[in-house]
């Protein structure tokens, strides 16, 4: 059940993502809602979760905002597999992890895409790709400063089994 909602979350989320984040922008910076919550999931729920989540959404958003089908979804796969390598580093500090691993897998992501981007379609004229990604970034890991640490929260007290005290 956990994988059919990841996959119906991941298509929420690539709507959401294609049709209201462009009005979301703050200075130059917009935010990567499916990349965000895909790295957050991996992080609180598991790797299989987040592989479904990346692969569907990142599906939706190549049909949704007419990329060269599969670019997101490679792009997103390669995020969500290092989000969950930093997860297994920082086990001891589980709140803090989608904070530092969206920044850096955010980074990551937006670089893959626009090299894929330049690689199947005419190349964009950028001289320095990482100053024009670095905002959005920044506008992930405040995002996921608010949403990660209450979903890990959440699903790890959930996840606790009841023991009777004595």
């Amino acid at each position: 059940m956990t994988l059919l909602l990841a996959a119906v979350g991941a298509i929420v989320a690539a709507l959401f993502e294609a049709t209201v984040t462009p009005y979301l922008r703050v200075g130059d910076g917009q935010p990567h809602i499916v990349l965000v919550t895909g790295i957050v999931l991996t992080i609180a729920i598991g790797l299989d979760a987040g592989i479904v989540w990346a692969f569907i959404g990142g599906i939706a958003i190549d049909v949704l905002a007419q990329r060269p089908l599969g670019s997101t979804s490679f792009a997103l796969l390669l995020c969500v597999g290092g989000a969950s390598l930093l997860a297994s580093l920082f086990a001891r500090l589980r709140p803090l992890a989608p904070i530092v691993a969206t920044f850096v897998l955010s980074l990551l992501y937006s670089m893959i895409l626009f090299y894929l981007t330049s690689a199947l379609r005419t190349p964009l004229p950028v001289t320095d790709p990482v100053s024009v990604v670095l905002p959005g970034a920044f506008y992930d890991a405040i995002l996921a400063g608010v949403i990660g640490p209450l979903a890990v929260g959440i699903h790890d007290r959930r996840a606790q089994a009841e023991r009777v005290d004595w």
